[in-house]
């Protein structure tokens, strides 16, 4: 994954490393947006739309990959080790603590999660602890992670090949957004097959065009 998110990060600007983007605003954006999708308002009737929620998890996890590529000069295998570290020490505990208060993961539901690591992203904290809760909230285990991970980036390879970045690319296809169409043709293939991404990509390609 840290393979394709550098791929996509070089796609997008080749200097990305300089730049130094800051993934972590896009995390908080990403989890305001799930906040949307799983239904917050208690003056109106709303239902949880659990595909699109882990949708917007699979986008978060894309920014947390970017950020600790960034925290380790673009190096994937430093990358890697980082990350295999920090989600051991993290994972161990049921709880965190910020701003000088105990949060006990277990003692919160899923917006209080949700909300909680919007709180953790913009101090510029990395919780890969609390993202794991927030992933059991949203029936979502790190092989289904990892299969979306992929299928929304080759969504990424296709916007970026038909003009996201100049503004050509539309994202609404017949009255839907790409990201539902992305979920519709994902689940018709096999994720294990070696032909995924390219059977995947063609398969938006056709109903892009359509």
């Amino acid at each position: 994954m840290f393979q394709l998110q550098a791929g996509m990060n070089f796609r997008v600007d080749p200097n990305w490393t300089e730049a130094k983007y800051p993934y972590l605003r896009a995390v908080v954006i990403e989890a305001a947006e799930a906040i949307e999708h799983h239904g917050w308002k208690w003056w109106k009737q709303q239902h949880c739309d659990l595909s699109q929620l882990q949708m917007e998890l699979v986008d978060i996890w894309h920014f947390l990959l970017s950020e600790i590529l960034l925290r380790n000069g673009g190096d994937e295998e430093k990358a890697r080790t980082y990350l295999e570290t920090t989600y051991a020490r993290q994972s161990a505990a049921d709880a965190l603590n910020f701003d000088g208060q105990e949060y006990a993961f277990g003692e919160f539901d899923l917006l209080e999660l949700l909300q909680t690591f919007i709180g953790t992203s913009a101090a510029g904290r990395i919780e890969l602890g609390l993202f794991a809760a927030i992933m059991r909230g949203c029936s979502l285990d790190w092989h289904e992670l990892y299969k979306q991970y992929v299928s929304k980036n080759v969504l990424n390879f296709f916007r970026q090949d038909h003009g996201y970045q100049d503004g050509t690319y539309k994202k609404m296809w017949n009255g839907r957004e790409d990201n539902e169409v992305l979920v519709e043709v994902m689940a018709t293939l096999d994720a294990a097959s070696p032909t995924f991404k390219d059977s995947l990509y063609g398969l938006l390609e056709a109903a892009y065009n359509q």
